[in-house]
């Protein structure tokens, strides 16, 4: 049952694709890259899902996969679901696979955004992980659904409570208080004037923010005036 999906997986390869795609993702290993743009990628899920075949299942339950695209696909069939507790607990199974930024970024339940408050129990839970990529998808999430009409400033705190040595979850951090600055400015703000995320990340959100066109001129010239002066000891 495994091989009609690889072979399905294999017949969408791109060889162009794989070598410019590679680049932008360097934690992952070329050999388990076969090269299918994400929109081909989101019709076979579709496709699988739709047809309800038994191939799906196993598919899903074959934790870890050896393919950068089979954990995009398996990522895609789970935003097909349209059951709020079957989506969630396939989504709980699968994030300690997710291995690389764009696997994870591209991942995003449209059922999530019906149940808010589960979900939210959820991110609490996930940010506290010791897996990177379950900590910068919660991140993800709380930028994509809990900065508009959801939005609650304990949000704030709780991602600038995280203290993290890598790479991928401090430029999610950065990328959160960024776009938290264009959609929630005034709550935002207070975050940077009183210092309290890392000095990387919070001279990097201030960067991302600056180069929004989200954020008015005058805005951008205040948080330029908050950057932290970083000393390189050595």
């Amino acid at each position: 049952i495994m091989d009609i999906i690889k072979s399905q997986l294999l017949q969408l390869q791109d060889l162009k694709y794989k070598d410019f795609h590679k680049k932008l993702i360097p934690t992952v290993n070329e050999e388990t890259i076969i090269g299918i743009r994400t929109s081909e990628l989101r019709k076979l899920a579709k496709e699988l899902y739709k047809n309800k075949e038994k191939s799906v299942e196993v598919f899903l339950e074959d934790l870890p996969h050896k393919f950068y695209e089979e954990n995009n696909l398996h990522a895609f069939i789970i935003e097909n679901i349209k059951d709020y507790e079957e989506s969630i607990l396939l989504t709980e199974k699968f994030l300690p696979y997710i291995d690389n930024w764009a696997t994870c970024d591209s991942f995003s339940p449209k059922i999530f955004k019906k149940y808010p408050e589960q979900v939210y129990e959820k991110i609490k839970i996930w940010i506290n992980s010791d897996k990177e990529y379950t900590v910068r998808y919660a991140i993800g999430i709380l930028l994509s659904n809990y900065l508009d009409n959801e939005f609650k400033e304990e949000m704030l705190e709780l991602v600038s409570n995280i203290r993290s040595e890598k790479y991928y979850i401090n430029m999610m951090i950065a990328w959160y208080f960024a776009t938290a600055l264009a959609k929630q400015y005034e709550k935002t703000v207070k975050y940077l004037e009183i210092k309290n995320l890392d000095p990387w990340v919070h001279n990097k959100s201030i960067q991302k923010a600056v180069e929004s066109r989200r954020i008015s001129e005058s805005k951008k010239m205040y948080l330029k005036t908050l950057k932290i002066r970083v000393i390189n000891s050595k």
